[in-house]
């Protein structure tokens, strides 16, 4: 019976928890970021080598050409002067990758790996020894390896082709070596900042409250993307101040209203807080028809005439629809799409009608077109 009871306790307590935590609410290591902790872009120029005969033609990439004589050179391999290279199994790369925070010497990094030439495939290709620099021009790792690529490619013996996926680009997991640190200084003096993903000034307020709530005092917003938090001297104090504030539970502020169109596939997404205002829309098709027949003139028997040919053609204009509907107001999102559905528009001229919409002032959102 008391092992019963403390299972049982131990379930309430467990629920208690699940429940304390605020509806619709994000951790804060969701929301934002701690300033100073970003990573880092490297970049870098370099050859893969054993390529089945795929790889950079080096009569049309020259650069190729005198990258390996450069990289022979630094081997203690002396070409003639004049030595022209015809060599297949060797592309022209570009290998980047992102630093980590925090990152230290000896640590491995993914590389990404892309043809610059014009290689058919760097399927089965090695990179060469890469040094990888960052913006400031100094190098902070080094990537060599095997590429792993996804595509794949077969031939016939009448010369069709079949791809599937990419063959010019690869990764090689772990590929790269850190060797340089990148300082990264977590916080200004005894304070840090709290950098929200997307500005806004409720969620500043609230991420202030939220910090406040555990940390008396110690948090104040000093616009709509950063707040400043007082936190401990001691580096380890400071790490484990960090942790917690990250895990605290934040209810984001309810976004502007927004629709987002995507003209190239007729993609419409808003969100729960456009509204839509009484108005009467018209939709209806316009549809272009453009025909070219052919007709043929026969000469007369006793003739001395010619076949000939001839070309018609007709253009056809037709207008369908046109019916002007009353398309009903809402606050909420259920009663926008039930009177946008009612027009029975498809996606691209839905497009057309909440730009216009929006242009009349009945429509309650902000328009991005991406």
């Amino acid at each position: 019976m008391p092992r019963l009871f403390r299972l049982a306790s131990a379930c309430l307590l467990a629920l208690g928890l699940v429940a304390s935590a605020p509806a619709g609410a994000e951790r804060l290591k969701d929301l934002a970021s701690i300033g100073g902790v970003r990573q880092n872009q490297l970049v870098g120029y370099g050859l893969v080598v054993g390529l089945d005969g795929s790889g950079d033609q080096t009569t049309q990439t020259p650069f190729t050409v005198q990258s390996i004589i450069n990289m022979l050179g630094n081997l203690g391999v002396t070409l003639p002067p004049g030595q022209s290279l015809q060599l297949k199994n060797v592309a022209a790369v570009m290998v980047t990758a992102s630093l980590p925070p925090f990152a230290r010497p000896g640590q491995q990094i993914d590389v990404t790996v892309s043809s610059m030439g014009n290689a058919r495939s760097l399927k089965g290709g090695t990179l060469v020894m890469t040094p990888l620099k960052g913006a400031d021009g100094q190098v902070y790792a080094m990537a060599q390896g095997s590429l792993a690529v996804s595509g794949v490619s077969g031939a016939s013996p009448s010369g069709g082709r079949v791809t599937v996926n990419h063959l010019s680009a690869g990764r090689i997991p772990g590929g790269a070596t850190v060797e340089r640190v990148v300082p990264s200084a977590v916080g200004e003096g005894d304070s840090v900042f709290v950098e929200l993903n997307d500005a806004d000034f409720g969620t500043a307020q609230k991420v202030v409250d939220a910090i406040n709530a555990v940390s008396p005092g110690s948090a104040r917003a000093l616009d709509g993307r950063q707040v400043q938090v007082r936190a401990p001297a001691d580096l380890s104090q400071r790490v484990a101040f960090l942790g917690r504030l990250e895990n605290l539970d934040v209810t984001p502020a309810v976004q502007a209203a927004k629709v987002i169109i995507n003209s190239r596939t007729g993609s419409v997404v808003m969100n729960q807080k456009v509204a839509l205002q009484d108005c009467a829309v018209s939709h209806g098709t316009l549809t272009v028809s453009v025909s070219n027949e052919q007709q043929v003139s026969q000469p007369n028997p006793l003739g001395q005439g010619q076949t000939a040919v001839t070309n018609r053609g007709g253009v056809d204009i037709q207008q369908t629809g046109g019916n002007i509907f009353n398309v009903k107001g809402g606050s909420n999102l259920a009663d926008v799409v039930k009177a946008l559905n009612a027009v029975g528009a498809n996606p691209i001229e839905l497009i057309s009608i909440l730009q216009a919409m929006k242009a009349s002032g009945a429509l309650r959102a902000e328009l991005e077109v991406i």
